[in-house]
């Protein structure tokens, strides 16, 4: 089944196959969703510590989910600027 998640900017079909694994389905299952959270429920799903650069595509992956394209800064569609960054939606890991 075809899948807008490959069309966000860093998500392959690898990026696909870990998100669909926690349940990230389409783009819009990503609106809302703590980066830092699904980064833990893919490393817990798959039994090992991932490469952070899956912490960063996430946050990149969430805030082009939620934002506008009109409104999203250009620098921050490109995972990697994304590692000294993080997201507003995980301030409450854990605390929800």
């Amino acid at each position: 089944m075809p899948t807008e998640l490959i069309k966000l900017p860093g998500i392959g079909k690898k990026m696909v196959l870990m998100l669909n694994e926690i349940g990230v389905e389409e783009v819009a299952d990503l609106r809302g969703k703590n980066p830092l959270e699904l980064y833990e429920d893919t490393c817990d799903k798959r039994g090992e510590r991932m490469d952070p650069c899956v912490l960063y595509t996430y946050r990149c992956a969430v805030y082009v989910a939620e934002m506008d394209e009109a409104e999203q800064d250009v620098d921050l569609r490109k995972w990697w600027n994304w590692k000294d960054k993080q997201h507003t939606n995980e301030r409450n890991l854990k605390n929800e």
